[in-house]
């Protein structure tokens, strides 16, 4: 029987984002709380691998945004310290959160007041932004299940059987990415959330099946506003 491929998916620490704006695409840094709570992860993934014997792939995939990227490299160096050394962080467009393509970067307000006033579109509906299946009707927009689709292909075409592949990326779109994996049903989607920088352990089964090994989901508080 073939190995069992090991992935880990980290969501960025905590960044300086801007308020009332799609969290997406920001280009703001991590925060000191967010590098404290990378290398906290790091630990954790640290116990991860002494816990069950895991062997190390020596490049770390995170997203081009700076927060992603900033937690994968406090990632790699506290690994490094454990004893656990990686050669390169690599960054992918494939880990990235929702486009929302020419809206990027606006807020929830400038959004919804530039489809108000284009004759060619319908206001978006209430709930617009937590919504898995509406996409903006603007270039270069994304779903969350179409952002999610993307993130379970990149995850699935980087394991390796008998590796664990580290992956740093976005909550929304690594929680739509395990629901076309088959780990989370569509209720879960919405109810359950990712604490920051913390690993989740999934895996790859030579009978083609996804699996939740360890590492908690954060559970979303009702009415909560949904961040990536």
């Amino acid at each position: 029987m073939a190995e069992r491929a090991y992935v880990a998916i980290l969501r960025h620490g905590a960044y300086h984002q801007r308020k009332g704006v799609p969290s997406a695409r920001q280009p703001w840094p991590l925060t000191d709380e967010g590098r404290a709570q990378a290398r906290a992860g790091a630990d954790l993934l640290a116990a991860m691998i002494a816990e069950r014997g895991l062997r190390l792939s020596p490049v770390i995939h995170a997203s081009h945004q700076l927060r992603a990227w900033q937690t994968a490299q406090e990632v790699a160096v506290r690994l490094g310290e454990l004893g656990h050394a990686t050669e390169a962080v690599e960054e992918t467009p494939a880990l990235a959160e929702r486009g929302l393509g020419s809206a990027a970067n606006l807020t929830v307000a400038e959004i919804e007041a530039a489809l108000r006033d284009d004759p060619r579109h319908d206001a978006p509906p209430p709930g617009w932004k937590s919504d898995s299946d509406y996409r903006l009707p603007l270039e270069g927009a994304e779903s969350l299940m179409m952002a999610g689709r993307r993130v379970a292909d990149h995850l699935a075409a980087t394991a390796r059987p008998g590796w664990l592949t580290v992956h740093v990326g976005h909550g929304a779109s690594f929680r739509h990415a395990c629901h076309h994996l088959g780990i989370l049903d569509r209720a879960e989607i919405a109810r359950l959330s990712m604490f920051h920088a913390r690993p989740s352990l999934i895996c790859h089964d030579a009978d083609g099946r996804w699996s939740h090994l360890a590492g908690a989901w954060k559970i979303r508080e009702p009415g909560g506003d949904p961040k990536d």
